[in-house]
């Protein structure tokens, strides 16, 4: 049979499309044991082509064991009805014959837009299987019809499209080759490639036929164009001259640029086209001798191309991209450092206003991050966040480049982030990622890249914060990045594990089959995308393993939420299998073996499969020895064993498995790697097991340790305080165990430290920041000045109203200046400020947690300090005496968590039913100012009196006896005081009321002691420590009324109480200004604080429970909030009293918090505060007022002239209080005559 040589492709008829049989590839596709027969095929004749008198061969060489590949691609013109093809083998016979039907091909086809379709057709030759595959493509009449509209091939959608006009170019080139190199170089087809996402079905075979028809132009002459000197032929000769001279490969940019020849001016673009198109081959097949032929290429084009030449930035840029390319896999430090310069040259020769200029400044940005990454030279990355900013900022509003642009942005934020651990770089990468993916509308190109970089981002504060939030939102921008990447794209295995990875750190926060991301819709959305990608993907192809482990991962994560026992069978089969195609020493094992033990853990747990819970074992015991040492997963891999192993210790009670279990739940929790969520965890895993092994184990102790510094850290300052007190509510349980377990190993120290460590962050926060810094003043002004203004700032945005969610309007660029990565800084700065005090010698203990012998050294001389632990294991007391060395313990073994909440659920009931909900609801008094009779009664079990009595048999009197204090009638002496600091439950009971109340005997702990409260120890010492006393001008008493507050019940009674006690201030010569109602605004009153050390507040006040900084004081023009209390910094500050509803209730969800008003002005600096627990009667507030301020005045100090002094205050008010006892039980002893005087505390010293 005759074989004909001629072109394979047919003249352009214009005016019609060509189709065209591309990327021709011949397979054995049964099993292959080694030994094959056919091993070398060899063509492929076509016949029925038209202009061929008989057959077209195509040589197929073997590409890889069993696949021939075909260079050329065949044009099924409109004229042509059927192909015949036969396969021959090497010796002339033939393999195969199949008949194509052309008219069916082109009417199945996709348009150009829509990509090139895969078709396969299967032949069989002596018991061996063979398939012929091909993609179809359509390129429509314009796209060809002439020169000038060559630039419209920029625009096309896909590499496919463009390789495949260039295919066809290059055919209809050969009869008007003038315009050749023209043509190339307009296409430019190096400025596009890597920076347009891979379609679905993409192909490296396209990039290579393209190389090959650029090489072919200059390598050997168009048939019938031979003879004579051409434009092309010169070109040609030219190209092979400079394509020869590669000793420069290594040169600088500036080395490489001489006077290029002056025989052709598109030599230099041609060029680069062709070394562009050998890097794009490089990042599709991985060949790394791409590289070897593209750098030496651009830069011969760089040196051809006058200083001048248009094109010479675009010559740059690509070189600079290519040098990038080629250090990301050689790591060489020269190829980073001559792209920056590459980067920076082109930078410099385009105008300001050129179009490419963003462009250009993106790519800079990217060499400049990744030669961070190498060297962590802190300059490269801040030029790359510069650098990128100026991208940004030159793009205009809607360009399509803006979403990528502010993505490049912030993955240089998250570049320093990951390498230096600044949180407040975390906080800009996540809103910079966030704008984006805003930006970018549904279906563009790039969003499936812009949702993985914000996934990431998310995922890696996580890491750092442990904010569930983070790592939910996470998960949900994963999931839509995996969803919109088409199977086989190159970037869908890094999307799977990413997302694995988010599945992974949800599921060790949330802890043990908790599950924390409970969209079912979407996971079962993702369970059947992944199932049809297995499905899809053939047997070898590199991205099965991800696929099948993320199905795995994402069929457990199912049955998590549902329980359905079959994900587990389906999921084992995914991650075995995804395991057993994983070679060994492959990166990615250890990863699929950790997925693989988990669900072979989880079979044990529901099924008790005796073999499941041994190769879970197995399986991580593996995952550790092929995880180096620092790995960021080792400690997450320890716990995990450590857990397996405690399951196994469990069933079948080999000690073995509990010595190792703590071995590796100790390993998590002490490693300097471990997240917080790890040590958490693990450490309370850890300290579990040793007190099943020994209670008594001095190890115990090691092991809260961890945990307690991780409480601490994760309420840190880089978090604004609502963000501290989400984090508390979480973990909040775990300080009062480890308080418990110091006491029961008889080391109340290091209770009481742990307890003033972690009780009232914010309050002990807040005094750090106000810390006086004379001393550090004196050795190091300069740094006390830095740390006072960080101080400062912290303070003001900090209690600032924070938005929990940051917004960019169209308008903005994404900044640091936002309020959350702006507050993370200068959580940051703090830190950083306070290890450089802490490394001066003299000042190591700055600010740091104190010792024990240190909390006692200010201890008031008046009275005990009593702090009490609850916890569901047990309950203790540690009272703090001046004297002691070291706090008296105090256990209370008749009193429990359990039964404060009982006690609580008891007096709230009460509270319901006998007290109106604000003060001054006169519709629930009586005519004499009482609360009416609604509910009153005698005193009945279960009620209040019950609660009473109960606390004050299983709290209050051990501690009283512990003390030795006793009731002393004859003595006719004030009590002693006692500064109560309970914790949790106890928090919301009343201390200072506990006692007996019967009919005829009644024994009170007001009988024993002046009682005061306290939020933290160290509150209370600092007083002590520091009681300066008051300033003689603003020595006074501020007051105000509020009877009728916008939208509250009005409350008559505040006007009279204010007047009666102005009468009394000046009738005592006390310096006294007093506002009522609208008289006075918001700023005034603040203003007036100011200006008087005291304050008296008769007003309506509320704890807002969902937000406790939104509690507020209501004025008449306004509100008064704890946010705003927590700002002023009172030097002067001496009494508030509070003369308002539930100021010193506090929050149920943060108990340890002292989130409550009376607290906030204790911070602000009032020395000593006087507030109520629940709503009080208007009248009943009157009398305890007037009593309190006559004891005040009358047992002042001799001397004291006008100036007010609060200083005997706690007595002032138990004057008052037994006054009001004594009134109300010759009335009569009911459950709401209790109720009328409970409420009144007295907190601070």
């Amino acid at each position: 049979m005759e074989q004909d040589n001629s072109s394979p492709v047919s003249p352009n008829a214009h005016g019609e499309s060509q189709f065209y049989m591309t990327d021709i590839v011949v397979e054995r596709t049964d099993i292959m044991d080694g030994d094959m027969t056919f091993q070398n095929l060899a063509e492929l004749w076509v016949f029925g082509l038209p202009g061929s008198s008989g057959a077209k061969g195509f040589a197929l060489p073997e590409v890889s064991p069993g696949v021939w590949k075909m260079a050329e691609s065949i044009e099924l013109c409109g004229d042509v009805d059927g192909i015949d093809c036969v396969v021959k083998g090497n010796e002339g016979e033939d393999i195969g014959f199949m008949h194509l039907d052309g008219t069916k091909l082109r009417t199945a086809t996709l348009q150009l837009k829509q990509g090139p379709r895969r078709t396969l057709k299967s032949f069989d030759f002596d018991g061996v299987h063979f398939t012929l595959s091909f993609d179809m493509a359509e390129i429509p009449p314009e796209a060809i019809s002439a020169a000038n509209d060559l630039p419209l091939m920029l625009d096309v959608s896909s590499i496919e499209q463009a390789v495949l006009a260039q295919e066809r170019l290059s055919d209809v080139i050969l009869e008007d080759h003038n315009d050749l190199l023209g043509r190339f170089s307009y296409l430019r087809l190096g400025a596009g490639f890597s920076d347009r996402p891979s379609p679905s079905g993409d192909d490296i075979s396209h990039l290579a036929n393209t190389i090959s028809t650029l090489q072919r132009f200059w390598e050997h002459p168009p048939v019938g164009h031979s003879k004579g000197p051409t434009p092309l032929t010169g070109c040609r000769s030219q190209l092979g001259s400079v394509l020869s001279d590669t000793d420069e490969s290594h040169a600088t940019p500036q080395e490489v640029v001489k006077p290029p020849p002056k025989d052709n001016e598109h030599i230099p673009g041609l060029i680069t086209s062709l070394g562009a198109l050998f890097a794009e081959h490089f990042e599709r097949r991985g060949d790394y001798s791409d590289f070897a032929e593209a750098i030496p290429v651009v830069h011969r084009a760089v040196k051809l191309a006058p200083e001048n030449h248009s094109d010479l930035p675009f010559l740059l840029s690509t070189l600079g991209r290519l040098l990038q390319a080629r250090f990301k896999k050689s790591r060489v430090l020269p190829d980073i450092s001559q792209s920056i310069t590459a980067h920076q040259r082109a930078v410099s020769l385009t105008p300001e206003g050129d179009e490419d200029l963003p462009e250009l400044l993106t790519r800079l940005g990217s060499s400049f991050e990744d030669r961070f990454a190498h060297t962590n030279n802190h300059s490269d990355i801040a030029d790359a966040i510069e650098v990128q900013r100026r991208a940004v900022d030159l793009t205009p509003e809607g360009h399509p480049d803006l979403p990528w642009r502010i993505n490049n942005l912030g993955s240089a934020f998250q570049c320093r982030f990951d390498h230096i651990g600044e949180l407040s770089d975390s906080y800009v990468a996540v809103t910079t990622f966030q704008k984006a993916v805003e930006l970018a509308p549904e279906g563009h190109t790039r969003l499936p890249h812009l949702l993985h970089d914000l996934g990431y981002s998310l995922q890696a504060r996580f890491r750092r914060t442990g904010a569930l939030s983070d790592i939910s939102q996470s998960l949900t921008a994963l999931h839509k990045a995996v969803q919109l990447t088409p199977v086989g794209h190159a970037d869908l295995p890094t999307r799977l594990q990413s997302l694995e990875t988010s599945y992974k750190l949800g599921s060790e926060h949330a802890g043990p089959r908790r599950p924390f991301y409970c969209d079912l819709s979407d996971i079962s959305d993702l369970v059947t995308a992944l199932r049809e990608a297995v499905s899809l993907t053939p047997d070898g192809h590199r991205s099965l393993p991800f696929i099948l482990s993320a199905l795995g991962h994402s069929l457990r994560h199912r049955f998590d939420n549902t329980g359905e026992y079959s994900d587990i069978r389906e999921a084992l089969l995914a991650q075995q299998r995804a395991v057993s195609i994983t070679p060994e020493g492959h990166a990615d094992l250890p990863g699929r073996l950790y997925n693989l033990g988990d669900i072979f853990a989880l079979r044990f747990e529901h099924s008790g499969e005796v073999s499941g819970i041994d190769d879970a074992i197995a399986a991580l015991q593996k995952v550790i020895q092929l995880t180096p040492e620092g790995h960021v997963d080792l400690p997450g891999c320890h716990k995990h064993l450590g857990d397996v192993l405690k399951t196994r210790f469990d069933s079948r009670g080999n000690r073995r498995d509990l010595d190792e279990s703590i071995s590796h739940y100790k390993y998590a929790a002490t490693s300097p790697h471990s997240s917080r969520t790890i040590i958490l965890s693990a450490g309370s895993q850890w300290v579990a097991l040793l007190c099943h092994d020994n209670p008594r184990s001095p190890d115990i102790l090691h092991a809260l340790g961890p945990i307690v510094d991780t409480f601490v850290l994760m309420t840190g300052l880089e978090k604004a305080v609502q963000g501290r007190y989400a984090v508390l509510q979480e973990i909040q349980m775990l300080l009062p165990s480890a308080v418990s377990f110091a006491c029961s190993l008889d080391r109340p120290d290091r209770a009481l430290e742990w307890l003033e460590q972690g009780r009232c962050r914010v309050w002990s926060q807040l005094n750090n920041l106000r810390t006086p810094l004379d001393e550090l003043s004196i050795h190091h002004p300069e740094l006390a000045h830095r740390i006072a203004d960080t101080a400062t700032r912290l303070e003001s945005s900090g209690f600032s109203q924070e938005s929990t969610h940051i917004t960019v309007s169209e308008m903005e660029k994404p900044s640091a200046e936002n309020y959350t990565s702006g507050y993370a800084a200068l959580g940051s700065e703090w830190e950083g400020l306070l290890k450089t005090v802490g490394a001066i010698p003299g000042f190591e203990h700055f600010l740091k947690p104190v010792p024990c012998s240190t909390i006692l050294q200010h201890l008031p001389d008046l009275g005990p300090v009593v702090i009490i632990n609850v916890d569901d294991v047990r309950c203790d007391a540690l009272a703090l005496l001046a004297g002691l060395d070291e706090p008296l313990h105090i256990p209370l073994p008749n009193f429990s968590l359990k039964k404060a909440k009982r006690y609580r659920r008891q007096l709230n009931s009460q509270l319901r039913a006998h007290v109106p909900r604000a003060r001054g609801e006169e519709a629930n008094t009586a005519s004499d100012g009482n609360f009416t009779a609604r509910g009153a009664g005698p005193i009945v079990k279960g009620g209040t009196v019950d609660v009473l009595r109960r606390l004050g048999s299983e709290v209050v009197k051990p501690i009283l006896d512990m003390l030795a204090i006793s009731v002393n009638p004859s003595s006719g002496k004030v009590p002693p005081r006692i500064w109560w600091c309970p914790t949790g439950e106890l928090s919301f009971l009343p201390l200072h009321a506990a006692g007996l109340y019967g009919e005829s005997e009644s024994d009170s702990v007001m009988d024993y002691v002046v009682s005061s409260y306290t939020p933290t120890i160290t509150a209370l010492t600092d007083r002590v420590k520091n009681n300066l006393p008051i300033d003689e001008s603003v020595a006074g008493l501020f007051l105000t009324s509020q009877p009728n507050a916008p939208g509250r019940s009005p409350i008559p009674g505040t006007t009279n109480e204010v007047k009666s006690i102005h009468a009394m201030a000046k009738a005592k010569e006390i310096r006294v200004l007093m506002h009522e109602g609208a008289d006075i605004a918001v700023d005034d009153c603040v203003k007036h604080m100011q200006d008087f050390s005291s304050v008296h507040l008769a007003c309506h006040a509320s704890q807002k429970a969902d937000n406790p900084l939104q509690s507020r004081f209501f004025l008449h023009n306004g509100s008064l909030d704890l946010a705003t209390v927590l700002q002023w910094q009172l030097k002067n500050a001496d009494l508030a009293f509070l003369s308002a509803c539930e100021t010193s209730t506090g929050e149920e969800k943060l108990p340890d918090e002292a989130v409550h008003l009376a607290a906030g002005m204790l911070a602000a600096g009032y020395r000593r505060v006087v507030g109520t627990m629940w709503s009080i009667g208007d009248r009943v507030a009157q009398e305890v007022a007037n009593d309190f301020y006559e004891y005040l005045w009358r047992h002042k100090g001799d001397g004291s002239d006008g100036r007010f002094d609060g200083s005997l205050s706690a007595y002032a008010l138990h004057h008052a209080i037994q006054q009001l006892r004594l009134r109300q039980d010759s009335a009569d002893k009911s459950e709401q005559s209790l109720l009328t005087w409970i409420p009144y505390v007295h907190f601070g010293y």
